[in-house]
């Protein structure tokens, strides 16, 4: 039977594990066949995607901008000057002019009603490339990058240490659920997820402020402390979250002489994690970074390349 196609990519709660699964086997094809052959088949000619930004970002910009090109397309740049996104202009306007010029739009956010309302309004798929509430490009990136360094993920047990009420904390634990994975979220109280999410997620969550439940991890995975629009609680987080740091110690701490560390990245070196461990032997780090490029791939050559996700 088919696999349904996607007409956004806005939260991975939208998605069946079958989808996830469909978009990780077309991220491996796709990068495969850039790897074996130096390019992608030109299966995005004549497309282009729209990258609307809030905030900023390295690894969104240029995985977005690099996959389009791989495919055959275009993309272009809109800064937060040049929309005004919610300010200048609605978002409700915004998808409808877009629409009219783009294949796609990719939005990189605030507030996550911005991307349905760029969905609910526009006539293009619309691809979240960040929100408040979730980061879902990261997490499928994420286990794409788990899946190639472990292979059968069903009961490998992901330990995310960190600020558990996070975007990339509540999508890991829905990604993790796809794949039936065991996710254990590590937070100081105060930081934990939404038990709702947790409850939704569809993955086997434990969550507790005892670093002793880094124990037995295949993958530790951290995030800066203060993403961005929380500059207000820098001191605050600052002085809640250094017990949390993942360094040489914590790692021995999982009992597993073969745990691998991811980051989403941008890293506060020193705070959330030490160079040793970024830089060292266990670090997944930039091979999950250089990942974002492949996964963002498969999502663009379904949504804007009608590739089906068999």
């Amino acid at each position: 039977m088919a696999i349904p196609a996607l007409h956004h990519f806005l939260d991975l709660a939208d998605l069946s594990k079958e989808q996830f699964w469909g978009l990780l086997h077309l991220a491996k094809r796709l990068k495969d066949q850039r790897q074996e052959q130096g390019v992608n088949e030109p299966i995005l000619a004549g497309k282009s995607l729209a990258l609307l930004f809030q905030k900023p970002s390295l690894r969104t910009r240029v995985s977005f901008e690099m996959g389009m090109q791989h495919l055959g397309g275009y993309a272009f740049y809109l800064s937060p000057a040049e929309v005004g996104l919610g300010s200048r202009e609605s978002a409700a306007d915004v998808a409808r002019v877009l629409s009219g010029y783009a294949d796609g739009i990719m939005a990189r956010v605030f507030g996550h009603q911005d991307v349905v309302d760029l969905a609910n309004w526009g006539s293009v798929p619309v691809i979240n490339g960040l929100s408040d509430f979730s980061h879902p490009c990261q997490a499928l990136t994420d286990i794409f990058t788990a899946w190639e360094a472990l292979g059968d993920l069903t009961d490998r047990t992901i330990v995310y240490v960190g600020d558990g009420a996070n975007n990339v904390a509540t999508s890991l634990m829905m990604a993790a659920g796809k794949v039936d994975m065991n996710v254990r979220i590590v937070s100081p109280v105060g930081y934990m997820p939404d038990p709702a999410i947790v409850e939704s997620s569809g993955a086997e969550v434990s969550v507790t402020d005892d670093l002793d439940g880094v124990q037995g991890a295949d993958l530790l995975y951290t995030d800066v402390w203060t993403s961005m629009g929380q500059e207000a609680e820098r001191d605050q987080r600052l002085a809640a979250f250094p017990a949390y740091q993942v360094n040489e110690t914590l790692v021995k701490r999982t009992g597993n002489d073969r745990v691998l560390v991811m980051h989403c990245l941008p890293a506060h070196r020193g705070e959330e994690i030490t160079d040793s461990v970024a830089d060292g032997p266990a670090s997944l780090l930039f091979p999950q970074a250089h990942n974002r490029l492949h996964a963002q791939k498969a999502v663009l050559a379904h949504l804007l390349g009608g590739v089906a996700l068999g």
